[in-house]
């Protein structure tokens, strides 16, 4: 009668089953601010309600990867407690805005699992999708994970075949919040590019940089009530071949996205994430920059357009300037051992208003 909680190891998914992850969450406008100081965000429409009331919501919207990351720490005990690493992300979709004050319920089911040619992990695919207090979706990711195996010396699990995943999400599946006036937020940013500014193949510098602290990357993957081993057990980690704690790629994804609000100021928050690598490990004292390549650009409906980035995270390269743009086909391999970060995701931007 073991009341260990151990966690799933890799032979221990199947097709098909599903999770409901434990204890639901309700946000707080504490969560935004501890958020911001872990981060420095400065998003228009998240960090001020008189913004959000100007476009027409009844208050600040949580930051999009705020969400995210609480909705990926729900989900951790049961899919990626024994995680050598967090690979990648796919197909994820925004669907409400997510307001203080609401609850998180989360759900994964498997898709599928390949194990390592090493015999001691595999990877394994899963769908989660979070709900609200009013079982309405909120967000849907499909996401890959790299787990050890119970014993490394068993026998070798069946592959799993894993469907196919857009190579982005399209345009017709977006969700778009119903904004009043979208384009007024230049008022409070203070910059004037908007949709018809932005080109496909342009590349934004950011100019900031961060140094991740040990006490920081700690506080946010609690905040995020993230409890892989990666994370917080230093010896496990001494042992491992990183050498000592990983930064959570979630935390990493939320530093570059705030670090990249220089030049895409009126960016009223992300639609989905069309796929992610976390190319290399991040480690605290590790500096961040980051630099975004605009990738297509499209007309939603009304006052909104739609731009698909492209942002590469490097650690320890001094400035924007320094990183060199990997071409997007390659092996995550071949990359320049400084990337860190590979995001690709569409954000909701106002087009200028016409002038009669």
């Amino acid at each position: 009668m073991s009341k260990s909680r151990i966690g799933n190891f890799f032979e221990d998914f199947e097709p098909g089953q599903m999770l409901r992850h434990g204890v639901p969450r309700t946000l707080s406008e504490g969560d935004r601010t501890l958020y911001i100081g872990l981060t420095g965000s400065r998003s228009a429409l998240n960090t001020a309600a008189t913004t959000a009331s100007a476009l027409g919501l009844r208050s600040a919207p949580m930051e999009d990867l705020l969400v995210f990351n609480v909705v990926f720490g729900k989900t951790v005990p049961e899919l990626s407690l024994n995680a050598i690493a967090n690979l990648g992300y796919a197909d994820a979709r925004f669907l409400r805005p997510v307001h203080a004050g609401d609850t998180l319920a989360v759900t994964s089911q498997v898709l599928g699992t390949k194990e390592n040619s090493s015999g001691k992990s595999g990877v394994v695919y899963v769908r989660s999708i979070a709900t609200n207090q009013r079982d309405e979706a909120v967000l849907t990711f499909v996401r890959w994970v790299m787990v050890h195996k119970r014993a490394a010396d068993g026998a070798a699990a069946p592959a799993l075949p894993v469907p196919p995943l857009p190579s982005h999400v399209d345009a017709s599946r977006l969700i778009v919040p119903a904004f009043i006036e979208p384009a007024s937020v230049t008022r409070v940013t203070g910059f004037d590019d908007l949709w018809e500014d932005y080109a496909a193949g342009e590349r934004i510098d950011h100019i900031g940089s961060m140094t991740v602290n040990d006490s920081d990357h700690s506080i946010a993957a609690r905040l995020y009530q993230n409890t892989a081993k990666a994370h917080f057990d230093a010896h496990l980690m001494a042992q491992s071949t990183a050498g000592q704690r990983l930064v959570y790629g979630g935390h990493v994804m939320s530093i570059c996205r705030s670090l990249a609000y220089d030049g895409l100021e009126n960016c009223l928050g992300m639609l989905a994430i069309n796929g992610g690598s976390h190319v290399a490990p991040v480690f605290a004292g590790d500096t961040l920059s980051c630099v975004t390549q605009v990738m297509e650009t499209y007309a939603l409906s009304g006052q909104l357009g739609a731009l698909r980035l492209r942002t590469i995270g490097a650690k320890n390269v001094g400035t924007a300037r320094a990183i060199a743009l990997p071409d997007a086909n390659a092996p995550k391999s071949r990359f320049p051992a400084e990337v860190v970060l590979d995001l690709d995701y569409t954000v909701v931007i106002p087009k200028k208003q016409l002038r009669l």
